[in-house]
This record gives C-alpha cells, structure tokens and sequence, in this order.
C-alpha cells in the first residue's frame, strides 16, 4: 500500500477531499475551476496544469506571470519527467555593466533584474510532449478572467497590496511607468471582492494561445518587449528572447525512509531540500514529539547546513559543474550530521568533493500527475511592466552573484540560482504524488517539512501543510508562526537559536498536495494560508 490511511491522523484545519478520479489543488479557486474545467472537457493532467498556471497568471498576478519562469514534473506511463523552463540573462547583461549602473550586489527591480522570461515556452514544450486538447482551449478561462474580470480574494490582495502600496511607489523610472495603469488603476491596489480585469493581459494571452507561446520569444510580443527596452534602458534584445529554449532534465532525489523524493536539479534549489532530508535520515523523528524543542531543532540544523552547501554549490549546470552526486551521497550526509548538537550552530558550506511563487498539482483518471511551479519571483517582479501587454517581468536575474569565482557569479546566457521547485513522492517505483510550498528560500524548508510531517509523523495532507512552520533565515535566526508553543520557542532560544515570532502565519508559505491511494483515487489538500482549494470528482 502506498499511502496507510489507518496510520494518517486526519486532524487537519481543513479536511482534505478525496476523489475518484481526478485532483487538483491551487492557490485559487478560480484557478483549481479551470483546471478541473479542462479535465471535464477530456483533458489530461498537463492539459489541466497548463490552463491553471494560465489562469493564476490572472488571478494571483502578485506571485506569478506570463514574464516568469516555470518548473515541473511530470508522472507519466511509470516514470517522473523533469522540464526546466528558467530563463537565462540577457546577452549584455554582465558584472561590469552592473557595477556600471552603481550596484554592489544584484538589484531586486528594474531592468537589470530582468532574464528571459520562461513559463509560456515551458507551456508549450509540456502540451507538445503531454498534451491532448488543442493548445488555445487551455488558455480560455485565463482570457475570461483577464477579459470580464474577478472579484479579488483577500489573501492574494495581501501580497498585491504590500507590493504595489509600499514598495511601488519607492521606484522611480520610466520603465516603471506601465505598472500602475495595470496594477493600481484606481491609484491604490483592489479591495476585497473588487471586480479587477485587464484587457491587455486578456490580449496578451490570446496572442499566446493563438501562436501556442511563440509570440513571447519570435512575434508580436517579443517585438512589443523589445522596443519597450530599447526605449527605457533594458538589455532585453529580439536575439535573447528568439534563443530561450527549456531543458528537458533528470529529476533527482533521495530515499528517505523508504520514499523517493523528487526534486528538479540545480539550477532550481531543490537539492537543499534532498540534502536536508539525508542528514535527518539519520535522526529517529518518528520517536521525538513533533511539537518539541528537540524535533524543531534538529530539522533547523539540518536546514542550515543545507541552506550553506546550496548557496555555495547550485548554478547553471551549463556553465558550471555542480556536484550533485557528491552533495547526496550518504558519506556526505554522516559528516554533515555529525555537525549536529544540542546547541545552534553556525552554518558553513562543506567539501563534497572529497572522495512569491504559484504552486498547482494535478492528477488524472489515468495515473498522470503534474507537479508544476512558476514564478516572477519577489511579489510583481522586477515592477516592470511593458504597455499595452499587462506583463510583469520577473526580477530573476536578482539571483545572480557578484562575486569572482562563485558558480553563481552573473555570466551573460546563464540562469540564475533559481527558488522556485516542484516536488513529488514515489515508493517502490510507485507514484505517491505531487506537493509543493511557496515563498522563496521556505520552499526547501516547507518541502521538508511536509515529507517529515508525513512520513514521520503520519500527518494526512491537509494536517501536513496546517501544521506551525518554522523557518531559518541567517546564522542562528530562526522565525516561527504564532501557533508554535511556547515552551517551544524558550526550549530554541536555550539551545542558542535567535528566536523570532511572526505576527501572523506565514502567508506566501502557501502549499498544495495530491497524495494517490492504493485504490486509485486521490486524497489533496491546499493549505489555509492560501485562499486556495482541492477540488476533483
């Protein structure tokens, strides 16, 4: 049996749904209808996720976009397909250009955050290998929304009204210009139930859906992003737009406890997670209460030191070798473990080498899962909207380093570090399924803490993404939900970790999860810090 139902504890604060025979869960529910629309009419799962990651382009447009990137995975026939769609940097994008322009370090907004946007070839490339309904039907309820509009959600308006209220009205620049007009066309973001729709994105998305993506990368859209640059200062040029392909790759993972667990390869982060997991591989969890200071901690240290060979090693495989292997290998993860105490430690980076965000899942009749993720990154991007199209460009190239020597150091063509990454579970050469958590550097973290919560702990899907997260930040920082006890947090701070309460649950940790049963049905949550919804039949 894949998934013991009798050994789940269904205490969740929302119960997952269970369904015959198709799932999907997302951030919206507007997007979970179009997807289950798409499944209704004879689509499969990458038929489904496609026409849901369209559609939150709409719905949720402070986490994601058409100018993002996208990563997914894709269970199919027996066997787990990887697809990086990750943009690269702009040809005249350099470090020196970059210290040109007066900056140490990468900037978040503006045209030198700027790389190629990737979703709608990932779009394209996963509908051309997977897909069964004619492209253009996949966008129809993305263009609907755009074109007659919504009423706002309140928690997408929380990630709306931060980025474009506060941190907006800081950048100044004529490539800014086009933001407003788009985003706050009332001088201020939506209101809760607010009716909010843009005839430009509905156009934008009509020229994707006639032209099955190409127009971002060889027609009208290119042409309209690459005046807009060449008029306000971008890099962006009709040869780095017409170059992006996606890369077709290997998912890599580790066992834990007898479970496969799937993440795509540098350059997405999801070997922190896999790295984390092989040092806590080590570590009898199932025995330490969940809720206690011992069990926080060892998955904190774990995290860490995680975090540091991540930050040190994942780049663009093209241009520089990243040692997986090395990173996952069970040698590894006993010295790394070994650093583990009963105090907070500093983390550093090892030697291997010795020897916001939108999630979605779907699942179909017949088997196929799609775990799939995309991203502008931080909130609307880089804030640069090009006129007329209602496309925020994603400020990805913010992920770069500037550093001589680091193999995440700003080379033109190269993808950057990347956060955003679709996870998936198998046991014994079987689906379990897909699942995934939002928000930057908490999507390891989160990962790890949903296959801890399920595995060790026995958590059903619903009470695995419910439950109080903690997170690490830098050097002995940790944050915690409200919901963390408080013997909890007094126990960290007298093991020496720096302790910190966030004022409310962790809003852009959103995440979603389809576990498939034994029997063939689906059992799927998406998590109340979301305005989210499992949905199926």
């Amino acid at each position: 049996m894949l998934l013991d139902l009798e050994s789940l504890a269904f205490a969740g604060r929302r119960q997952p749904l269970f369904a015959a025979r198709v799932a999907v869960a997302t951030s919206q529910p507007l997007a979970t209808q179009a997807g289950l629309y798409v499944l209704r009419v004879g689509g499969n799962a990458v038929d489904a996720a496609i026409a849901t990651a369209a559609a939150l382009t709409v719905v949720e447009p402070a986490s994601t976009g058409i100018g993002g990137d996208a990563f997914a995975l894709v269970w199919n026939d027996g066997k787990l397909h990887g697809l990086n769609g990750s943009g690269r940097a702009p040809r005249g994008l350099t470090v020196e250009q970059v210290r040109r322009r007066g900056h140490q370090s990468m900037p978040s907004h503006g045209w030198l955050s700027v790389t190629v946007p990737g979703g709608p070839a990932a779009w394209h490339d996963l509908h051309e290998r997977f897909g069964t309904l004619p492209f253009a039907q996949l966008l129809e309820p993305a263009i609907e929304y755009a074109e007659r509009g919504y009423p706002v959600s309140p928690i997408a308006l929380r990630l709306w009204r931060t980025q474009a209220e506060a941190l907006h009205s800081t950048l100044q620049g004529d490539e800014y210009a086009a933001f407003e007009p788009t985003f706050t066309p009332e001088g201020r973001a939506p209101r809760v139930g607010e009716t909010w729709r843009s005839a430009e994105m509905a156009r934008s998305l009509r020229l994707l859906a006639n032209t099955e993506g190409d127009s971002l990368y060889r027609g009208v859209l290119a042409e309209e992003i690459v005046r807009f640059s060449e008029r306000t200062g971008g890099l962006l040029t009709e040869e780095d737009l017409a170059a992006h392909v996606s890369t077709w790759v290997e998912p890599i993972h580790v066992c834990y406890r007898g479970y496969d667990v799937w993440e795509s390869p540098p350059n997405a982060q999801g070997l922190a997670a896999l790295i984390a997991l092989n040092i806590l591989e080590g570590f009898d969890l199932a025995a330490i209460e969940r809720e206690s200071d011992e069990s926080y901690h060892v998955q904190l240290e774990a995290m860490k030191l995680a975090f540091a060979d991540a930050r040190r090693y994942i780049a663009d495989p093209d241009h520089t070798a990243v040692p997986t292997a090395d990173l996952l290998s069970s040698q590894y993860a006993v010295e790394r473990r070994a650093l583990i105490g009963q105090m907070a430690l500093d983390p550093e980076p090892g030697d291997p080498q010795h020897s916001d965000t939108a999630y979605l899942c779907t699942a179909d009749e017949n088997g196929m899962m799609v775990s799939f993720i995309q991203s502008v990154a931080a909130g609307f991007g880089s804030h640069v909207v090009v006129p007329g199209t209602g496309i925020v460009l994603q400020n990805r190239a913010s992920g770069f380093s500037l550093e001589d020597g680091h193999p995440n150091r700003l080379e033109p063509g190269k993808r950057p570090f990347h956060t955003i990454m679709p996870g998936f579970l198998t046991r014994d050469g079987e689906a379990i399924g897909p699942f995934g958590v939002m928000g930057g550097h908490m999507q390891p973290q989160g990962h790890v803490q949903v296959v801890v919560n399920t595995v060790d702990y026995g958590m059903d899907p619903g009470a695995a993404l419910n439950a109080p997260r903690w997170s690490w930040w830098q050097a002995r920082d940790t944050r915690h939900e409200p919901s963390v006890g408080a013997a909890i947090l007094d126990g960290l701070r007298q093991r020496g970790h720096g302790v910190e309460v966030s004022p409310e649950v962790d809003w852009a940790g959103r995440g979603q999860i389809i576990w498939r049963l034994a029997s063939g049905a689906y059992v799927a949550a998406s998590d109340y810090r979301g305005d989210g919804l499992a949905a199926g039949y």
